[in-house]
């Protein structure tokens, strides 16, 4: 067969675009490394618990055109997300808030903090904790210090591996302090969950005859790039390439490797109907693992003395290790200078592929 596009990795951004070309009556082809559609969304059920395989994914979005499209291809339910984190030996509300306040503060102390923060923050629903440790006024400098120290150094230096100080700020304010008692971890308008899960979602969204999809085939052993122009196994190919993959991989490390860290997934079975009282609790602290996530909060599965939960280990990637998977990227001055780098250079292909990050 003839293809119009061909499309490199089957997660959301290649699915997507993928159905749109199709839907434009574009024959598409679909190469997937992975033996399985649907990127580091995929589920697979564990004793009857649907779960992430590459980690917990919730979406989110305030874009009504994403919601409207999605919902054309499965049933979604109401979900917002909720984490706690372990601080003093207290599960509290993460991002940190008045409640989190409340629960490891004195009434008197939490009561002057919640003041002097409204009234100095007024109208404002967040705040950095960076503004905070950076305030003149003691009071709320030392509560700054405090949520830095116990909710953000550890768990930074425990997921990064390397000094809070020699992260990028953008990491830092990823995670605000809410001046109020919104509990979500998500502010966005529409927070949903797939009501059959997300593979189900991505078997309907690629459900196509005008979609091929080579599940557990690199593209790159296939394609080839010379002299400006695309090769697909040795011929010329004159159509679109949608890549989604690492960028760095793309042209085999030609600028070296782009550093990620990657994670060790631990899934355990509990005989419990649930093991822990939200989806996520962080562990920014004492434990080795960063996080454990319980799934039956995402599927909404009412199974009783039965429960699968996830610990997470942050470790160092590896590129060379194909069982290895890029999870985070590293943001550093340095490192975007060399995503840049390749970006620049590639610019030349850009009439021939399209790069999705």
């Amino acid at each position: 067969m003839k293809y119009d596009v061909i499309v490199v990795g089957s997660g959301f951004a290649g699915s997507v675009l993928a159905r749109k070309f199709a839907d434009d009556n574009k024959k598409v082809l679909i190469y997937e490394k992975r033996p399985h559609i649907a990127g580091n969304m995929y589920e697979e059920t564990i004793n009857g618990i649907r779960v992430h395989k590459y980690g917990p994914h919730i979406f989110h979005t305030n874009n009504a055109k994403v919601m409207d499209f999605l919902k054309q291809y499965g049933q979604w339910y109401f979900y917002e997300h909720k984490v706690l984190g372990k601080i003093n030996n207290v599960l509290v509300p993460i991002p940190f808030n008045f409640k989190s306040l409340e629960l490891l503060y004195n009434q008197n102390e939490a009561e002057e903090i919640k003041a002097k923060l409204l009234k100095r923050y007024k109208g404002l629903p967040k705040v950095s904790i960076l503004d905070l440790i950076n305030e003149k006024d003691p009071v709320i400098k030392k509560f700054g210090k405090f949520v830095y120290k116990n909710v953000f150094e550890n768990y930074t230096a425990k997921q990064w591996n390397i000094p809070i100080s020699e992260i990028d700020k953008s990491v830092i304010n990823r995670v605000p302090v809410i001046l109020g008692y919104d509990d979500r971890y998500f502010q966005d308008k529409y927070q949903y969950m797939p009501k059959l899960g997300y593979t189900k979602l991505f078997e309907q969204l690629l459900d196509s005859k005008n979609i091929t999809i080579k599940l557990a085939t690199d593209a790159l052993q296939d394609i080839t790039i010379d002299n400006n122009k695309i090769y697909v196994k040795n011929k010329e190919f004159n159509g679109i390439v949608i890549y989604t993959g690492e960028i760095d991989e793309l042209f085999n490390y030609r600028f070296n490797a782009l550093p990620y860290r990657s994670l060790d997934l631990v899934f355990e079975n509990c005989n419990m109907s649930y093991y822990q009282p939200s989806a996520v609790v962080n562990y920014p602290n004492e434990e080795k693992y960063t996080r454990i996530t319980e799934f039956k909060y995402f599927s909404n599965q009412l199974i009783d003395n039965n429960t699968i939960i996830l610990k997470e280990y942050s470790k160092k990637y590896d590129y060379k290790d194909v069982k290895c998977i890029p999870y985070y990227a590293i943001i550093s001055d340095e490192n975007i200078q060399q995503y840049n780098k390749i970006m620049n250079w590639l610019k030349v292909y850009l009439i021939y592929i399209c790069v999705v990050d």
